[in-house]
């Protein structure tokens, strides 16, 4: 077992735009790994990636971004090349949130800006809830900053959710099935109608693994089971209240707000939207599919480089204690 945050490892790697490098951080089950863009002093931005996805969903938005910041961007536990949960653990939700300050306390970050699609906007949500005085903004990605469930709803769900841990431990599922990497790509498609082709490609650099003959996913099965750790909408709404920083939500037309037409959902989303704009917080919508960020990032570039510029940019060189860590 690797001893957590003994220090953070960069792999140096480049494109023809700007130059990226990998990163590794130790964890007590394992390595985190994502990758870095920018500057080395540069204004600090964490990027955290949706459900199943990988932090290749930054891929084509972030070289749109301001130069003067610093984006990692990682893998979460289970997810692209990051290791995954040890044996016997369930994906739990505040585990990722957990992770995220695993993350920030080995780059010695101690106020940053967060960039959260789907999933990962929930987590940003959460953390900034929690740690209200480390977030100076949040910027969420077709993601409410929270995923509320009915109360009624909860004991079906925490039961469904063990009894399919327990079904997938008996059943040992974790053996991969062995694809081409057309067929990958295939796969990958039909379980996600709203990214492009070229963005599954991207997904599927962090998210294969060579293998004999052929290749299998990277992720682990697990996160697949039904999440056990839920909260209500009141809760959901406490928690917003506590958030200290200037956040920014971008919905695609047709992503989130298409997902959750239903009444009931209505009802929980157009809550958590307004409570936004009832704190005077940015909310936007652009046209594309959940995945606009990565399919079309011309559409959300230039909405996040104007966040930045007005809310974060202006007050780095006053309100930003970074230090680079030492490599």
């Amino acid at each position: 077992m690797i001893q957590a945050l003994k220090g953070v490892r960069h792999m140096a790697s480049s494109s023809v735009k700007q130059a990226v490098s990998e990163l590794s951080i130790p964890v007590p089950w394992g390595e985190i790994r994502g990758k870095v863009w920018g500057p080395d002093h540069g204004h600090p931005v964490l990027c955290l990636h949706g459900w199943a996805d990988n932090c290749g969903t930054f891929n084509t938005l972030l070289p749109l971004l301001p130069k003067e910041c610093r984006y990692v961007a990682f893998d979460l536990a289970g997810h692209g090349l990051s290791s995954h949960r040890p044996a016997g653990v369930l994906y739990a939700f505040p585990s990722y949130v957990m992770d995220v300050r695993r993350v920030i306390d080995a780059l010695q970050w101690s106020k940053f800006t967060i960039i959260g699609h789907s999933m990962g906007g929930n987590i940003g949500g959460m953390f900034s809830a929690l740690y209200p005085e480390m977030v100076e903004s949040l910027i969420l990605l077709d993601s409410y900053g929270f995923l509320p469930t009915d109360v009624k709803e909860m004991p079906k769900v925490l039961r469904q959710g063990l009894d399919e841990m327990l079904h997938y431990e008996k059943k040992m599922e974790d053996k991969r099935k062995v694809y081409t990497y057309e067929t990958a790509v295939e796969r990958l498609l039909s379980g996600n109608r709203s990214l492009s082709v070229q963005s599954a490609k991207i997904l599927l650099e962090r998210g294969l693994v060579q293998v004999e003959g052929g290749v299998v996913f990277s992720r682990d099965f697990r996160i697949n089971l039904k999440n056990i750790a839920r909260i209500s909408l009141d809760q959901s709404l406490e928690l917003q209240s506590k958030i200290a920083a200037s956040v920014m939500v971008v919905l695609a037309g047709s992503g989130m707000e298409k997902m959750f037409a239903e009444p009931e959902q209505k009802k929980f989303t157009g809550a958590l939207l307004q409570g936004y704009r009832d704190r005077n917080h940015t909310v936007v919508t652009v046209p594309g599919d959940h995945h606009v960020h990565l399919n079309n990032p011309e559409v959300v570039a230039p909405l996040v480089s104007n966040f930045l510029q007005d809310k974060v940019l202006p007050n780095s060189s006053s309100s930003v204690d970074f230090q680079a860590p030492k490599l």
